[in-house]
């Protein structure tokens, strides 16, 4: 019998859906009775067929799953632009109603369906329903709001081909709001379910929908990086300020700590940055780093908390790591032979030596600056020692190199530095830090010299002091036998003896003799807050001071005619270098080599 009415569907809808004359078959009155009886034969057909055996000869054998799937798909190859909307939503409705979505199977395989059916300028109007009715679900249990999102990444992965910007924007939005609001069911324990009823939440399985937005954000970035390959992870680069502003419609709790949630948001959100940043494939780091974004990256470094400046160094990592050295390198390996490592290293590019002259000494403050903290455990020294070799392997021009070994240097003058009141063990990593880059950059330099400096260091640590050394140092608890103060300077690297021999190979002797001072900037202020409330209080304080309300405060300046004569000779002598400034750039243009022109533009 259902085969016969699943017959009946499809005939009629080959007959009314391109007759005019016909009623029209895409009403929702129509709709909300033809897909749910689609539905219902997909969900059930197969079982009841294997109940009851066709006694039709093979050939003719055919259940009502397999119908229905044909008659869905042909429904919905035929939907216009307009009918789409109609043809979805009572697919949603009927995964509601029947509770389908926590399975997520039959959901999944429905959705499937749907996107390999339709016409592929159409799928994004698809990714937008499923976008409502997350949202429509944001008060539904955690397990059916992750299977919605679950849905969702893989029917926004098959989309990815053909989506446009602001489906792109939207899918990203929505999951980030989701994430934030789960943040603030997970805090508080509870959410409203309606009609001011308050519903107990479990722990866990908001845990599992947070993971399965994070997966989802990650795994579809890659797909949609291939179209707009800047704008996912620009767009999940936590902004503090935001955090700050609750839903309207979420009362804030007496024991809802606000502190404590802008740290959940952030940590969320640089994991699905991290999680971007794994599927990305960057080629040059001028637009996989622009500035903005690398401020904003930066910024988190220098918070206190130890999780969030952990997430920001492999993130980091993850985007300097072209060529995947990047799970070869550990600074206990990095002491032996570097070539069993099988490290893949290229001549750096022009663009990425631009990027580096733009962004290079921010990075390296950044990075002196993370060594410096307290609360450092062993992942930070060691992410800052990947961070550090992959400057060397992707990066390397003989600038960098010497700025790198610079840094090294310093960090080993801070373990030594009683002022800092470095723990014991941060001590021993900073300087079984230092030790292992040596080693690796003395080997792929190729200065003879250089290396035996960094072995006869090494081997007398070895001897006297294997707590200086990786193996050791990044153990449970490092200790020096005696005292710091008991070290000789065997035990240490020295820059004066580094920089006579690499200067003696052609490297800058003025730059290397230079003990590396990093230059404080504004953003180094905010590394004393701790928390992302006083750094957020500090930005407004500086904004405030260049507020256009300040700025009218100023005295207007006296206009006469020494004034206005002063300002028109000026404003010919600018034109006049306008000109002159505009002929240079036409003339370059029309000049200069094919290389230059890219780098200036690609710099731009």
């Amino acid at each position: 019998i259902r085969m016969s009415g699943i017959r009946g569907l499809q005939g009629v809808v080959r007959k009314t859906v391109n007759d005019e004359l016909q009623a029209n078959i895409w009403d929702p009155q129509h709709m909300d009775k033809i897909v749910p009886s689609l539905l219902f034969n997909l969900q059930h057909g197969q079982d009841a067929d294997s109940r009851s055996p066709s006694p039709l000869p093979e050939k003719e054998q055919e259940n009502p799953r397999e119908l229905a799937e044909r008659c869905l798909r042909e429904l919905l190859g035929r939907a216009a632009y307009g009918n789409i909307k109609n043809a979805i939503k009572p697919v949603l409705i009927h995964l509601d109603n029947h509770s389908l979505w926590e399975p997520k199977v039959f959901a999944r395989g429905c959705f499937r369906i749907i996107m390999y059916s339709i016409q592929p300028q159409h799928s994004h109007l698809v990714i937008q329903q499923l976008l409502g009715h997350l949202d429509a679900n944001s008060r539904s249990a955690a397990p059916i709001r992750a299977g919605i999102v679950e849905v969702l990444s893989e029917a926004a992965g098959i989309a990815a081909s053909g989506s446009v910007g602001p489906t792109v924007l939207e899918v990203f939005n929505t999951l980030l709001r989701q994430l934030r609001l789960s943040i603030d069911y997970e805090l508080t324990g509870a959410y409203d379910s309606g009609a001011g009823k308050s519903r107990k939440i479990k722990e866990h399985e908001e845990r599992m929908f947070q993971e399965a937005v994070i997966k989802t954000i990650g795994g579809n970035s890659s797909g949609f990086s291939r179209n707009f390959p800047f704008f996912p992870k620009i767009f999940l680069i936590p902004s503090p300020r935001s955090h700050l502003e609750f839903p309207s419609e979420f009362p804030i709790f007496p024991h809802f700590s606000r502190e404590n949630r802008n740290r959940l948001t952030q940590i969320m959100l640089l994991k699905s940055l991290l999680q971007v940043s794994v599927g990305f494939q960057c080629t040059n780091l001028l637009t996989a780093l622009p500035g903005a974004f690398l401020e904003r990256l930066l910024s988190p470094a220098l918070l206190e908390d130890p999780e969030i400046r952990l997430f920001v160094l492999e993130i980091l990592c993850s985007f300097l790591d072209r060529h995947g050295n990047r799970q070869r390198l550990c600074p206990e390996s990095a002491i032996g032979d570097v070539s069993v490592l099988k490290l893949k290293v290229e001549k750096c590019s022009r663009q990425d030596s631009v990027f580096m002259k733009k962004h290079g000494q921010q990075l390296l403050r950044h990075l002196f600056l993370v060594s410096k903290e307290q609360q450092n455990s062993r992942d930070h020294f060691q992410a800052l020692f990947r961070l550090l070799v992959l400057l060397g392997l992707e990066l390397a021009n003989e600038e960098l190199l010497v700025d790198l070994i610079r840094l090294v240097l310093a960090m080993q003058d801070l373990a030594q530095s009683s002022e800092e009141k470095l723990p014991a063990r941060s001590r021993c990593a900073l300087l079984a830090l230092g030790a292992a880059f040596l080693h690796l950059i003395a080997q792929l330099l190729t200065v003879p010299p250089f290396l035996q400096h960094v072995r006869e260091v090494i081997q007398a640590r070895e001897k006297d002091a294997p707590f200086l050394l990786p193996q050791e140092a990044f153990g449970e608890n490092p200790r020096p036998s005696g005292g710091w103060d008991q070290l000789g300077p065997e035990l240490f690297f020295g820059q004066s003896r580094i920089s006579e021999i690499l200067g003696s190979s052609g490297y800058s002797l003025e730059r290397l003799s230079a003990p590396y001072v990093p230059q404080l900037g504004d953003e180094d202020r905010l590394s004393k807050r701790k928390s992302i409330g006083e750094t957020i209080s500090l930005q407004v304080e500086v904004e405030s001071r260049n507020s256009p309300e300040r700025e009218q405060r100023a005295p207007a300046e006296e206009i006469t005619y020494e004034t206005l004569k002063k300002a028109i000779v000026d404003s010919v002598a600018v034109e006049e270098q306008e000109r002159e400034r505009r002929r240079l750039v036409v003339e370059k243009f029309q000049k200069a080599p094919f290389e230059e022109i890219a780098a200036h533009c690609g710099a731009r």
